[in-house]
Formats: C-alpha cells, structure tokens, sequence
C-alpha cells in the first residue's frame, strides 16, 4: 500500500447487482469482470467511491470507518487490480490537471488511457507538460492538434499562414464558416473547442519542442525537416496523398532509424528524377484533399503514434518506417524505410544492415 497511489474505477465501468450479496463489477464487453461476494451496501458504496481522488490509504480508512473490514478492502482491490478494472493514478497526475468541474470532468474520460497498467501513473502530468508544434492546418493537422489537446498534451501549436478554402473544412477541424479566416485561427478555434484550456501560444524560438508534426503532402522535400535534424527535434509525418493516409516516418535524431531524407534517398535511388519532382510538390500549396474518412482515419492514426512517443513508449511502429492507409477497407500496411547508407543523417552507421525499403504495395 502506498500514499502515492490513487485508485480510479472508471465512472462508466458497470456494477451491476447480481443479488443481494453478490456484485459484479466490469466483465459485459468481453474484457475481464470481477464478482464480488459478500457484497452489501457498504461494499458497493466504497466500489463506487474510487474515483481517483483519494490516496489508497484515505481509501481504506473511510471504509474501515463506515465498518468494511480492511482485510476485504485490501482483497477487493487486489481483485481489481488484478481485472485491470482499478488504475492508479500518481499524485502528480491529480496535480497536473486544469481546475474547475468540467476541465475535472473531460480529465476523468482520458485518465484511464493515459495510465494503462496498474502502479504506471504519472504519464497524465508528463503529457500535460509536453509541448507539440503541428506544421500545416491541413484535413489531418487541424483534427489531429484537436485530438492530441483533448488527450492532455498541455501545449499545442499549429502553424500555418494560409487562408482557410472551403475543402478545408472537415468534423474535428476547420468549420465551413471559416472559409477566409487565416488557417492558424480556424485550427486554433477547433482546438479551444476539443479542450478549452489548452495552452495554444506559440513557442520561443530557443523553447525546447517534444514533437513537431508534419501535415504538409511532401514535407520530406522541405528545408524545414533538415533544420528539425540539426536541432534534435523528433518529427513525425501525418498526412494524405492523393486518397492516401501516411503516418510515419516518426524521426528521433540520434536514435534508430533513418530520417526523411533516408526516405528520399531511397526514392532516388528508384528513380534519378524524384529530386526534381519532389521539389515540385513541395512547392506547391497542394490542394485540400483526402475524404473525411481518410483524414480523420490518418489524424486518428498520428495522434496514437505522438501520445506514443510522449508516453515514453519503446520503438512506437513508426519510427524507421510509415503506415499508410487506403479506403475502402483503411487497413494499416507498414512499410519501412531503413537508414539510407548515403544519407548524412549517420543513421545507417548506428544501424544493423538490414533490407532496403519495402516496396510499393
């Protein structure tokens, strides 16, 4: 048992009364349930109270006081523990969150994600002091910015000097009434509507950023993802071509797997004339595209691989390689993209040889 630790039993997970002394708690959506027994009223009273908010010690004191014995507190929440139905949140989570009753409110329903395995708090307050800058108010970025707000991330910027068009719009992203306004402002707005507190400003120059995101179509031709290699920052293509959703290659500069110009590289080396082409696209405003499946599918798929990252998960899939994604049926394919040996990146010198890049699909 441990100050820090404070057990939360998702509001929405069901408890349900079998009989009179018998309750079971999860256990209808095909994950694991717990059945509860003896359970009378003190016991469902003290089941419905984890709420997060109190340590397990203040837990297991006010039930003790309204006469459940402590050894079956200590057995109830063993038990869903070990149901994956209880997760710990860390104190520094609880003191991360935004103040007032509905910021506590939104917090409760992304909480549980956040803090996936018992005794693994703390990753609430470590998205809460991440900072993430996306490149392009595109289909993908604006609704992707919006999601990542919504699922904690404490600061995040969208850049982007364009005017708002009318195939901008899209559910999670820019309104059809935003046609005009500048793109930064209309993402802004949809951000503040997914997670009204969400720190929007942009950063100082010399301001460390956890992830920069890139939705432009062909961001790997842009001086900028260079300038991004020098500074050390991670980033992270997300984006449509075509009917196409791209996630990937996510980059971490000094780590495994190569970078975008490893990417390119790649391509040249299939087809001499791809740098003349690749600075083509690159140069232009491409058009919005993509349906609303498809981006919001790739919007989806990006914000898994960022929380991914900021989470400290190991080797999120993107990283050496993307996930693309065509409709009709929208299954994930992964293709990789190795460390190139030309490329000045170095990363094919840190690497294990290995297969060049899959092939088309």
């Amino acid at each position: 048992m441990t100050e820090s630790l404070h057990p939360l039993l998702p509001a929405a997970t069901p408890v349900l009364r079998l009989d009179d002394d018998l309750l079971q708690v999860g256990g209808v959506d095909g994950r694991a349930g717990l059945r509860v027994q003896p359970a009378g009223a003190d016991v469902a009273a003290l089941i419905r109270r984890l709420d997060g908010q109190r340590p397990e010690r203040a837990v297991r004191a006010g039930a003790v006081a309204d006469g459940v014995p402590a050894a079956v507190v200590d057995d109830l929440l063993a038990g869903l523990r070990s149901a994956g139905l209880v997760h710990d949140l860390a104190a520094a989570d609880l003191l991360a969150a935004d103040p007032g009753p509905a910021a506590r409110a939104r917090a409760a329903v992304e909480l549980p994600a956040a803090v996936p395995a018992p005794g693994t708090g703390g990753r609430w307050r470590a998205r809460r002091q991440s900072a993430v800058v996306v490149e392009g108010a595109t289909r993908v970025g604006t609704p992707l910015a919006a999601v990542l707000a919504a699922s904690g991330v404490g600061r995040v910027h969208v850049r982007d000097r364009g005017p708002t068009r009318a195939g901008d719009a899209v559910v999670g992203g820019a309104a059809a009434g935003d046609e005009g306004r500048p793109r930064a402002l209309a993402a802004a707005d949809a951000v503040r509507r997914a997670s009204p507190l969400t720190d929007l400003r942009p950063l100082a120059p010399e301001a460390a950023v956890d992830l920069v995101v890139l939705c432009r179509p062909w961001a790997a031709a842009d001086p900028l993802t260079a300038a991004l290699h020098r500074a050390g920052t991670p980033h992270l293509v997300a984006t449509v071509r075509g009917e196409t959703g791209i996630v990937g290659p996510l980059v971490v500069p000094g780590a495994a797997g190569g970078c975008l110009r490893c990417a390119e590289a790649w391509r040249r080396d299939d087809d001499p004339a791809w740098p003349r082409l690749a600075a083509q696209l690159a140069a232009a405003d491409a058009a919005p595209t993509g349906s609303t499946l498809t981006a919001l599918f790739t919007a989806l798929t990006a914000a898994v691989q960022v929380l991914a990252h900021l989470d400290g998960d190991d080797d999120p899939v993107t990283v050496g390689g993307a996930l693309e994604m065509r409709p009709p049926e929208f299954l994930p394919r992964l293709r990789r993209w190795p460390a190139h040996p030309d490329c000045a990146c170095g990363a094919a010198r840190r690497s294990t040889p290995g297969p060049g890049p899959d092939a088309d699909r």
